[in-house]
């Protein structure tokens, strides 16, 4: 059994930039790197962007449980080491937001993370390259099953796309959310996540039946915590 673009697979990986582990789902090498998150294979729809552009493309036309290796010129990863992204900025900016540049520092700076270079009088030189921009990249990788299961790939679409998960149910075809505070972000990506999952996003509806529910289940809770 091969894999095709937009089946979704359980994929473990472990990946290396000129010779050194910077990213893996095994546990003990995450423990190495000094990881505190849980670590586990990850769920991704193929060739949709969820991973690095070429382990990505990598993984179309792979056999289920089979190991493999690939080896990615800078260019293919991500990307090569731009001079004009490496910039001098005035102490004074650092100062207005209680920060103290050291170099070998990895700030956030105007929502880009940049690595302080050198600290000298007033100025200081950071680089907004990637960290791994420049490097030639490593992976070793074994897909582990393909996905059928439309919680499961929703669930994974809630990990890449939300960085969290919201409570939902799915219901002929269509996948409803309790949550409306979400309903921004649900509206804005409907169609990409359709085109994803095959699944229509929506919202579940607030009747008076639901609602009395809700209240029943609240009022259970609060009884337990007294």
């Amino acid at each position: 059994m091969t894999v095709k673009k937009n089946d979704f697979v359980e994929v473990e990986f472990t990946g290396r930039a000129n010779g050194d582990l910077f990213d893996t789902t095994d546990k003990k090498e995450a423990e190495e790197m000094g990881l505190q998150a849980e670590v586990k294979p990850v769920i991704v729809s193929v060739g949709n962007g969820m991973l690095l552009e070429g382990f990505d493309k990598a993984l179309i036309d792979k056999e289920i449980d089979k190991k493999y290796s690939i080896h990615l010129e800078p260019k293919d990863a991500f990307g090569i080491r731009n001079p004009s992204l490496i910039k001098t900025i005035p102490m004074r900016v650092f100062r207005e937001k209680d920060m103290n540049p050291m170099p070998g520092m990895t700030l956030q700076l105007d929502n880009q993370v940049a690595k302080v270079i050198s600290v000298s009088g007033g100025r200081v030189m950071v680089d907004f390259n990637n960290q791994l921009a420049g490097k030639e990249i490593d992976y070793e990788f074994k897909i582990l099953k393909k996905v059928d299961d439309d919680i499961e790939k929703v669930n994974a679409l809630q990990d890449f796309f939300f960085r969290q998960r919201f409570e939902f149910k799915i219901d002929e075809g269509k996948v409803l959310f309790k949550d409306n505070k979400i309903k921004p972000l649900i509206e804005m990506m409907k169609e990409k996540l359709k085109e994803l999952s095959g699944l229509d996003f929506g919202f579940e509806e607030k009747t008076p039946e639901n609602e009395k529910k809700g209240e029943k289940n609240s009022n259970e809770n609060n009884t337990k915590q007294q």
